[in-house]
C-alpha cells in the first residue's frame, strides 16, 4: 500500500511543478514496455485484465501468475504494451483505483527487468511471449477491378472518369493511327520514287537505242 501512495504523491509532486517528460520519474522506464500490475481480484480472467488495460493501448503480452498446482490466480500479472508510452497512462490513471466488489487496491508500476517464464522443461524460452497480440490478417481476397487498374492519373472518384478514360484511349487510337498512316506513305512515296527513277532510266536507254540505231543508218 506504501508503494501505491507513494507513485501518487510524486504524480501529484510532478503535475504541480508541470514537471515535462524527460523529467519526469517515468523516464527512467522508457526502454521497458512492461508493468507489474498487483491487488487483482483472484476470480478475474487475462481477459478481463485485458479488458481494464487496453484502454491505454495495445496489449502485446500477459502473464498472470497462477499457483501450480491449483491455477488459481495469485492476485499479480505483468503486461507488456506495444508502445512504451502506454505504460506511462497506465500507472498514472489506474495505480491505487478500486477493482471489483472486493473492492481491493491495484497497485500499478513500470517492470524494468522482466522475465519471460521458464518454459516446462524449466529452461528459458526460445521465443519471447506475444500471447495478446492480435492474429495478422492475410488478405487473400482477389484483386478488384480498381486494382487492376493503371495509373492513368485520373482520380476514380470523379464521376466523369470512365469518359475521361474512354477520350484518352481514343485520343492514343488516333495518334496510333495517324503513325501508321504516315509510315504507310513514306513506304509509297518511297516505292513511287523508285518506279520514276525506273522509268526515266529505260525511257534515257530507249533514246540511246535510237540514236544509234539512226547512226548506223547514216553510215
Amino acid at each position: 500500500m506504501n508503494v501505491v501512495k507513494e507513485i501518487q504523491r510524486i504524480n501529484q509532486r510532478e503535475a504541480a511543478r508541470g514537471v515535462g517528460e524527460s523529467g519526469s520519474w517515468h523516464e527512467q522506464y522508457k526502454d521497458s514496455a512492461y508493468i507489474y500490475v498487483g491487488g487483482l481480484p483472484y476470480e478475474l480472467t487475462e481477459g478481463d485484465v485485458i479488458c481494464v488495460f487496453s484502454q491505454y493501448g495495445e496489449i502485446l503480452d500477459i502473464n498472470m501468475v497462477r499457483d501450480k498446482k491449483t491455477g488459481k490466480g495469485k492476485g499479480f500479472a505483468f503486461l507488456q504494451y506495444e508502445d512504451q508510452r502506454s505504460t506511462i497512462l497506465a500507472v498514472d490513471n489506474l495505480n491505487g483505483s478500486k477493482a471489483s466488489r472486493q473492492r481491493r487496491t491495484l497497485r500499478v508500476d513500470h517492470c524494468a527487468n522482466y522475465k519471460q517464464p521458464k518454459n516446462e522443461d524449466g529452461g528459458e524460452p526460445e521465443e519471447k511471449s506475444m500471447n495478446a497480440a492480435p492474429p495478422l490478417i492475410q488478405d487473400d481476397s482477389e484483386p478488384s477491378d480498381q486494382d487492376l487498374e493503371p495509373d492513368d492519373g485520373i482520380d476514380p472518384e470523379d464521376p466523369m472518369a470512365e469518359y475521361l478514360r474512354e477520350q484518352k484511349k481514343s485520343s492514343k487510337a488516333k495518334k496510333k493511327s495517324k503513325k501508321y498512316k504516315k509510315h504507310r506513305h513514306g513506304h509509297h512515296e518511297e516505292g513511287e520514287d523508285h518506279r520514276k527513277e525506273r522509268r526515266s532510266r529505260e525511257h534515257s536507254e530507249d533514246v540511246d537505242r535510237q540514236r544509234e540505231h539512226k547512226r548506223r543508218r547514216s553510215d
